[in-house]
């Protein structure tokens, strides 16, 4: 496996740090950034409706739809993130909560790893409420595949993360063939 020669921190905020790697003698050094992972987390109710929260992102100046999501503290696991953020962002707690496996986000440029996290059977804590900011909205499976197929739902880590509970089994989309549901767990 190629190891870097030598790698320099080029830059460091609470978020994310800049790295330069030298790959070869004399060349100039290539930049990624270093992030924690993160989870992601569809979230179905007992009626099978889907949480999603909307929220403005400064760094695409509008606001994105989004499935509820957030950095892996240190010693923490993506499922004991997956279930905090579920809770602080929509006020909704897990009944079932599955990690469906982790995937890298962009393999050029990033560092890190999302996490795919499934909930089942989701309700509302009385006297919780979303974080400022954040709007919880109630999807039918129908209005998620069409949000997906018509660009309104457009966070494509947050459509994979989606597409990994379809193929692992957990999520049945109108108009996604996937493997057959498993109604207690998924695969």
């Amino acid at each position: 496996m190629k190891k870097p020669l030598r790698t320099e921190l080029a830059f460091a905020t609470p978020w994310f740090q800049i790295l330069g790697k030298t790959m070869r003698q004399g060349e100039e050094p290539y930049y990624s950034l270093k992030l924690p992972d993160y989870s992601a987390v569809v979230a179905l109710t007992q009626d099978q409706r889907v949480l999603i929260v909307r929220q403005y992102r400064p760094a695409v100046e509008h606001d994105t739809l989004e499935l509820p999501s957030g950095l892996v503290d240190p010693g923490e696991t993506p499922v004991e993130t997956a279930r905090r953020e579920l809770l602080e962002e929509t006020g909704y707690e897990a009944g079932e909560m599955a990690v469906l496996g982790a995937m890298e986000p962009d393999v050029g440029r990033l560092g890190n790893r999302i996490w795919s996290c499934l909930a089942k059977g989701v309700r509302k804590v009385a006297g919780r409420a979303p974080e400022d900011g954040i709007a919880v909205l109630s999807w039918s499976l129908d209005e998620l595949s069409q949000a997906i197929l018509d660009g309104r739902f457009d966070h494509a880590l947050h459509v994979a993360v989606i597409m990994m509970a379809v193929m692992k089994g957990g999520l049945k989309l109108p108009g996604v063939i996937g493997p057959p549901m498993n109604a207690d767990k998924p695969r």
